[in-house]
């Protein structure tokens, strides 16, 4: 298999995985910020694990670096709280569709980091994810359990966009594993002070789900995101990336028994739809 194959079949696995891990949201019987302690924490050891395999160095280049990635970390630790909070609220596929405005989002924030000039095409896109959150939407009672699902996903993805942004202008000197390493101990540090349930009361079967969603389903994918993109365009990764809600969508079907309404499939045709177009025409342009 040539290098270009291997390297779309690990996006491809990667992007699998990170949909599965919507799935922990139901299968494990915590609140939202346990699961988010314990998987950071599980992701940390795992990425320690890799780096210290590769023989990476863990130390940062600059002193302020440390600074901005403890603000990346804080970034990371609310955006899982509310990414799971936004599922166990709103079912997967609902909860991941909100999520999946982030690249409407970035696209909108970006002008704010870079000094570029929002376009028309950019707010006709945005337009579309309103109209898709709208179809998502059951009812306009905020205090419904669904809508405040969807309005928490789409804060998660808000903050997804907000890491993203701050690590590409801040942070973009260091590899995957090495920025998700530091991320993940400062999301678990930040967390662990809230934990309802502490480790010794955690049954086994959530034990063994914590230990899968934090290695397999966290450290492993992040990884073989990063070895992809050696040999891939980044055209290529985002659009595969969009796959994401598709993937978690099937999986939520196909293991828990999870449906989805036509007006909620609707909805999630035109936010991923708007998502893939954005990712594409930022990718592209950087080519």
């Amino acid at each position: 298999m040539r290098p270009e194959q291997s390297s779309l079949v690990n996006l491809h696995l990667a992007v699998l995985l990170f949909g599965g891990t919507a799935l922990f949201s139901k299968l494990i019987s915590l609140s939202a910020l346990d699961i988010t302690v314990y998987r950071t924490a599980i992701a940390f050891v795992t990425l320690a694990c890799i780096l210290k395999f590769k023989g990476s160095v863990f130390k940062l280049n600059a002193r302020k670096d440390y600074g901005v990635v403890l603000i990346l970390g804080i970034c990371v630790g609310l955006h899982w709280v509310t990414y799971f909070a936004a599922m166990q609220m709103a079912g997967i596929a609902v909860g991941v569709i909100a999520f999946f405005t982030y690249p409407v989002i970035t696209v909108l924030l970006e002008p704010l980091f870079f000094h570029s000039r929002l376009k028309r095409k950019d707010v006709f896109t945005a337009l579309v994810v309103m109209i898709g959150i709208y179809l998502l939407v059951p009812t306009s009672d905020p205090g419904n359990q669904i809508t405040l699902g969807i309005l928490t996903g789409v804060f998660s993805g808000a903050l997804f966009a907000l890491r993203n942004l701050l690590q590409k202008k801040l942070f973009s000197g260091y590899g995957g594993p090495h920025t998700m390493f530091y991320q993940t101990l400062i999301a678990s540090l930040m967390l662990c002070a809230f934990v309802e349930v502490p480790p010794a009361e955690l049954s086994t079967d959530n034990l063994v789900l914590i230990v899968l969603a934090g290695c397999v389903f966290t450290a492993i994918p992040h990884a073989l995101f990063a070895s992809s993109l050696r040999y891939l365009s980044a055209t290529t990764a985002g659009l595969i990336s969009c796959l994401q809600p598709l993937y978690a969508t099937v999986l939520a079907y196909m293991l828990l028994a999870e449906t989805i309404t036509l007006t909620t499939l609707a909805g999630g045709v035109l936010v991923v739809s708007a998502a893939c177009y954005e990712t594409w025409s930022i990718t592209r342009n950087k080519l």
